[in-house]
């Protein structure tokens, strides 16, 4: 797993277009303020049994972390598959997210998802810090 993530004071997206044909409809344009903006690009090792859990654990870390350094309370989580090699299968993909996604809403974070499987146009208005920007490979 390779995140990209940015302590932001907004962060907009709007559909573009579908990428995988089975996904589904597209909501419509989105913004939060004062956002941690988490691009994330699974790789084909992190749905092995004996990985997955190590890959969830230590996302869910350096999210709330990075989040916590700033005392934001909202996350979005952007599939952004132009971070690293061997790409993760879309369903196994999709079962990681959402389960990060769970584990976060349960500890008081307000979590939203770009659409999967679609490109996105976004405007990304981040805070100045070194640690506003930071990549991470899990």
């Amino acid at each position: 797993m390779r995140i990209l993530t940015f302590q932001a004071r907004s962060f907009a997206w709007e559909p573009f277009s579908r990428t995988l044909p089975d996904a589904g409809e597209a909501a419509g344009p989105r913004r939060l303020e004062e956002v941690l903006v988490v691009f994330y690009h699974a790789e084909l090792e992190d749905s092995a049994e004996e990985r997955r859990p190590r890959v969830l654990r230590h996302m869910l870390k350096h999210i709330k972390w990075l989040a916590n350094k700033r005392g934001l309370k909202n996350i979005v989580l952007h599939s952004f598959t132009h971070l690293g090699g061997a790409t993760g299968s879309p369903e196994e993909t999709r079962s990681l997210i959402t389960e990060l996604r769970r584990r976060l809403e349960g500890t008081g974070y307000h979590v939203e998802e770009t659409p999967f499987g679609w490109f996105c146009s976004w405007q990304l208005d981040v805070h100045g810090e070194s640690l506003a920007k930071v990549w991470k490979e899990i």
